[in-house]
């Protein structure tokens, strides 16, 4: 077996800028030059996973197939990929001390005083090693979290810092950094890299190469500022300006040679990536599309102080980009803050064609998802419930189909009489102890389609899987009475036998669809899908 390679890739100046993007670029670049490229990132926070992290905070946790709760990163690389991550390639520094203690415990040290150096080291070096051996990869490409200079990652330079002492030829280093352009100045300004290249410098690591973030391509000027104060050569300081699309990205990065110079430092065979399909895709991604479709999304994930963030909702905003671009529309995408209509009214959601209520958690906005999912069922305009969504559009159905005014889910109110929604069994003992972190109904569970729904049309299958994130499910209790109103399973669960999909009739509604799982988290730039490719074109129907 060839000697492994490595490619640390670290952030200077502000978190934010595309550091995920470029490492999913230079892996996707490797992987279409031939070389099997396998990406980890290595996250500063003592978490254990994403899993418990509120996604104002840090964004929409990636679900990965395993189960494993992931930074958003760990998406951009199953997309850029088209390959499943796993917990191999999402690392904490939560996990790397748990694991450390727990090898001490079990006296794995020989009695040896454990230390941040060599044992913390060691273990991110081991993780590293490992998913290199697991994937069988030519190049392991290290995502370093945070930016160079916090005190949280020190370890992890450390550990890049051994790992290219003791392999000399085989590592590359790689620092993203943003060079802002103040607009009072009007030109750009190479300085904060200039200091967070300095701060690498005194933890032992030289940069091979600069990719600088700005907003337009960097000129000659920049660039020799960049050689002369980052001790980088020209050629290697490569420009990622601001682009429609990051999945432009790896064309941008390809044409400053930057695959060919990273495999030549690597001492590796050049190859050129083969991009003649890539090219195309993005061409039809910006293309003239046919027709604008005004989306509502009802959630509460939205607001970071005075300004809203796409990144609580990240992949379900990229599912649906993917799907846009294979059904030729652009979507005009309306964030409606669930706590809004509960204070103001259903007005606030205005006439959309279509309405999607995703992922959520407990009560806050609860009532004005229900409202949302209620209107959009009378108004008939296309509906998507996504895991909380399709539990709310339930309950919805069930006040103002049924009846039951005070039907609700065990989660908001335990004392509900009409409990549709309650949680699953398997899941008490853990509530009970507050053990929230990594024990839901996670990763990817099998589901048997039934025949003649919306479901089967979509999927074209009986056997189905989508990854899941939940603890409560539909009441059995109340499924004949809400099936019989109308509101059916179209799959269930294989394994336990869960109700997985509920929709209408199309005799009673062009497109109301709720899932238990998450078919965001599965959509890939050239494989949407399916279920929000329906759901557009059923926007696209009504529009």
């Amino acid at each position: 077996m060839a000697k492994l390679k490595y490619i640390f890739v670290s952030g200077g100046v502000i978190s934010g800028i595309g550091k995920g993007i470029t490492v999913a670029s230079i892996a996707f670049l490797l992987k279409k030059s031939g070389y099997k490229a396998a990406p980890i990132k290595f996250e500063n926070y003592l978490n254990l996973d994403a899993g418990t992290i509120n996604p104002i905070e840090h964004g929409d946790p990636f679900l990965c197939e395993d189960g494993t709760e992931a930074d958003m990163d760990i998406g951009t690389y199953e997309k850029f990929l088209d390959e499943d991550m796993a917990k191999d390639n999402f690392v904490t520094m939560g996990k790397i001390y748990s694991t450390v203690i727990e090898k001490e415990r079990r006296f794995e040290y020989d009695g040896e005083d454990v230390e941040a150096i060599p044992h913390i080291t060691n273990e991110i070096t081991r993780c590293i090693n490992s998913l290199g051996r697991n994937k069988d990869a030519d190049i392991v490409i290290i995502e370093l979290g945070g930016t160079a200079g916090e005190y949280q990652n020190v370890f992890y330079y450390e550990a890049s810092r051994i790992l290219t002492l003791k392999n000399p030829g085989d590592v590359v280093h790689i620092h993203v950094s943003y060079v802002p352009t103040p607009k009072h100045l009007g030109e750009p300004k190479t300085k904060p890299t200039q200091l967070s290249v300095r701060t690498l410098n005194t933890m032992g690591i030289q940069p091979d190469f600069i990719v600088a973030r700005s907003e337009k391509y960097l000129d000659k000027r920049r660039r020799d500022r960049f050689a002369l104060f980052c001790n980088v050569q020209p050629e290697n300081i490569v420009s990622n300006p601001d682009v429609d699309n990051p999945y432009e990205v790896p064309l941008v990065l390809d044409e400053q040679q930057f695959t060919e110079n990273i495999l030549k430092k690597l001492n590796l065979p050049v190859r050129h990536p083969a991009l003649a399909t890539w090219k195309k895709f993005i061409g039809e991604i910006k293309s003239k599309k046919t027709k604008t479709l005004n989306l509502a999304i009802v959630g509460k994930y939205f607001g970071t102080g005075d300004y809203q963030l796409r990144d609580s909702y990240a992949a379900l905003f990229d599912a649906l980009d993917h799907a846009a671009w294979k059904n030729n529309v652009k979507l005009q995408i309306q964030w409606v803050n669930a706590e809004k209509i509960e204070k103001e009214g259903v007005s606030v959601i205005g006439n959309p064609d279509g309405i999607i209520v995703p992922i959520g958690w407990g009560e806050r906005g609860s009532e004005g998802m229900i409202v949302a999912a209620n209107f959009a069922r009378e108004n008939k305009i296309p509906y998507l419930g996504l895991c909380y969504g399709m539990q709310l559009a339930v309950i919805a159905f069930a006040r103002n189909v049924l009846g039951w005014k005070d039907a609700n889910t065990t989660e908001n109110n335990p004392e509900t009489t009409h409990p549709v929604i309650h949680l699953m069994p398997a899941q008490e003992k853990y509530m009970k102890n507050r053990a929230y972190g990594g024990t839901m109904r996670l990763g990817s569970w099998d589901a048997k389609v039934f025949k003649n729904t919306e479901a089967w049309r979509i999927y074209k299958t009986e056997d189905t899987s989508e990854r899941h994130r939940h603890r409560y499910e539909v009441n059995e209790k109340y499924v004949q009475a809400i099936e019989k109103a109308g509101l059916v399973i179209s799959a269930r669960s294989v394994k336990e036998n869960l109700p997985e999909i509920m929709e209408l009739d199309k005799k009673l509604h062009p497109f109301y669809f709720g899932t238990q799982g998450h078919p965001e988290y599965k959509s890939r730039p050239q494989k949407p899908h399916p279920i929000f490719l329906a759901f557009l074109a059923a926007c696209k129907n009504r529009s």
